[in-house]
């Protein structure tokens, strides 16, 4: 079982994403934006992170780089919406691991997630 810290400033998408871990078995905390998420990554150091890029106060690219900055060894999958292809390699970039287009199936969430624990 793993600790999962789930971003997105949509509660449905959490809630739905913290569902679906749940039930396989992981421990899922939350944070509603960017800022919230690198306060909640240092505080509770998950063994991964999925997290939205377009939200509020701190986007998810942003947040990435702090994270990253703070804890080099961060596994971050990123959560986009379609179009955002751009976004997306410059997450890579950054340090992200994987990305899972929304809305998201759920084979493809727990895919994502098997892949960044074992890296």
């Amino acid at each position: 079982m793993a600790k999962i810290l789930v971003v997105d400033d949509a509660a449905f998408m959490r809630l739905r994403a913290a569902k679906l871990l749940a039930e396989a078995g992981h421990q899922v905390i939350e944070a509603e934006n960017g800022r919230m998420a690198v306060e909640t990554y240092l505080r509770e150091r998950p063994d991964c992170v999925l997290m939205d890029i377009t939200m509020p106060e701190m986007d998810g690219l942003e947040a990435l780089a702090e994270i990253r900055l703070q804890d080099p060894q961060a596994r971050v999958a990123m959560l986009t919406a379609l179009g955002q292809q751009s976004i997306v390699m410059d997450a890579i970039k950054r340090g992200a691991r994987d990305f899972v287009v929304k809305p998201f199936a759920p084979g493809r969430v727990l895919a994502a997630v098997n892949r960044l624990l074992v890296a």
